[in-house]
């Protein structure tokens, strides 16, 4: 019976050595508890303690490869990571201190780095002197801090992804003096936008984007869903643009994925009839404009949010997306004006303005109007004015394609609220450089003004908007046989103090 349970033990041995499981103890197998007990032979307490303890290892063997990779010497662990890539040393890098440590090595990341940006080869040597210069090498390598080529790799991805998209900027729209590949940059560089809620107390409610629409002169973020957090708890909203550390990881990226923040625009909550313009509404939702070009939806019923939805203008999107930091917007350097003292209108004329108007997906508007100036005697209480269509000019009057409407959209409902918009404004000066750059929500209200327009005997609307550098004007009317409306008068008012600085000149307001 001896020879017989010893042949059993070896058996059961060989086998949980092959999968990995073996101790040192013999150990036995319940079958072969069964079987003895049906034979009648009696098995001792140390036998069926080494039985149950196999068994509970048995239940999860995960807990078992977890506890030895945890185990394992640094050395092997170094020996695991120097097979990684950089996307995988820094994920790995979030499990535990330890695994951060050990994968910030100097040695690994200076492969990396190598590879990356290859330095020269020396000349043919001898064996053992290019062993020895290897040594050498390795020596100095670890001499820099823990984690120096990290930081110099991390580095070197950021430069290069600036140069890979400052060459697609290169190329301007002759129409609209902005990057003409804005697009293509955005899709290439990974790059997305996120919306992050505050409370009283810090904590942080972030919101991933999840339709983006690209217009001529702005891009149309959406962010929608079931879940929001509550509206009268929340101090503090933060648009940021998210970039991916390393510059080729856009094709794979995932949401779990090293990120780097950087803050667009931030506005207050704690008093938002205040802070914002109701500029519309529907049977569903209330819609707010927020300073500059967001749009909060709220629920009716509640007051909750539905949806938030922004306009960014591609001037300077690139680098305001990505050159800031998560708490600090990026700055754009100081304008220096380029003085003429031969033209005694400097400033005042070959301006030319591009409108865009449309509702994130459909375009109602998209015109060039160049040749514009104002004269001296049209600077009127600190604002240059610009006729860009005149009311007594049938030949300038633009239709509007469709019916006006702001077309809103969460993951159950969708609407259109009417009489309202997305307006982009992109003034070019004399140099054709970019002046003033808007894009925002507006909408339209009712006018009683009687001007005699017997050409147009439809209801007349208006759209002001205005902000720190200029004003918007709009007049439109409503053609009931053609069901479309006609902008009949535009005019641009651009802040004298902005002329003053941008030009060098000195001009006085009446």
């Amino acid at each position: 019976m001896a020879t017989g349970r010893g042949w059993v033990q070896q058996q059961y041995r060989a086998e949980l050595q092959r999968v990995g499981l073996a101790k040192e103890r013999p150990t036995v197998s319940r079958a072969y508890l069964r079987s003895k007990q049906s034979s009648g032979t009696c098995v001792g307490p140390a036998v069926r303690g080494r039985v149950h303890g196999i068994h509970k290892h048995l239940k999860n063997p995960s807990m078992l490869q977890s506890v030895s990779l945890a185990r394992l010497p640094s050395e092997i662990l170094l020996k695991i990571f120097s097979h990684l890539d950089a996307l995988s040393l820094l994920l790995i890098g979030c499990v535990n201190k330890r695994f951060f440590h050990l994968s910030n090595d100097n040695l690994i990341w200076y492969k990396i780095y190598s590879r990356l940006c290859p330095f020269k080869k020396s000349h043919w040597k001898p064996k053992a002197i290019e062993g020895t210069a290897k040594l050498l090498s390795e020596a100095s390598v670890q001499e820099k801090e823990q984690g120096y080529w990290k930081k110099a790799y991390i580095t070197k991805q950021i430069a290069t992804s600036k140069n890979g998209i400052g060459q697609l900027l290169k190329p301007v729209n002759p129409y609209t003096g902005l990057p003409a590949n804005t697009k293509d940059a955005v899709r290439a560089a990974g790059l997305r936008w996120t919306i992050t809620l505050k409370n009283g107390i810090g904590k942080e409610f972030v919101i991933e984007q999840v339709e983006v629409s690209f217009n001529d002169t702005s891009v149309t973020v959406f962010w929608y869903g079931s879940v929001w957090p509550s509206l009268g708890h929340q101090k503090l909203l933060q648009v940021h643009g998210v970039m991916p550390v390393l510059f080729d990881w856009s094709k794979t990226s995932t949401k779990n994925g090293p990120w780097r923040r950087s803050l667009i625009a931030e506005y207050d909550l704690t008093n938002l009839t205040r802070n914002s313009t109701m500029i519309g509404c529907d049977k569903l939702v209330k819609l707010f404009c927020l300073n500059p070009g967001l749009l909060l939806g709220l629920w009716r019923q509640g007051s909750q949010i539905a949806f938030v939805m922004a306009s960014f203008h591609y001037h300077h999107l690139i680098e305001r997306s990505t050159l800031g930091s998560a708490d600090n917007l990026f700055t754009l350097p100081p304008h220096q004006p380029n003085l003429d003292d031969v033209d005694p209108a400097y400033g005042l004329h070959g301006y030319q303005v591009h409108i865009d108007i449309h509702s994130g997906r459909k375009t109602f508007m998209c015109s060039t109007f160049r040749n514009l100036f104002c004269k001296k005697d049209y600077i009127r209480n600190g604002f240059l004015k610009c006729n860009v269509i005149s009311i007594k000019n049938n030949t300038q009057h633009a239709p509007l394609a469709g019916k006006i409407g702001l077309f809103w959209k969460t993951d159950i409902f969708e609407g259109n609220v009417q009489n309202c918009y997305m307006m982009n404004v992109t003034l070019l000066e004399e140099a054709e450089k970019p002046f003033w750059c808007v894009s925002t929500p507006v909408s339209m209200y009712a006018s009683t003004r009687s001007d005699g327009l017997y050409d147009y005997m439809g209801q007349k609307f208006v759209i002001d908007y205005c902000d720190s550098i200029g004003k918007v004007h709009i007049e439109l009317v409503w053609m009931e046989e053609t069901e479309e409306y006609y902008i009949i008068n535009l005019v641009l008012y651009l802040s004298l103090e902005k002329v003053n600085d941008w030009f060098g000149t000195s001009y006085c307001s009446d």
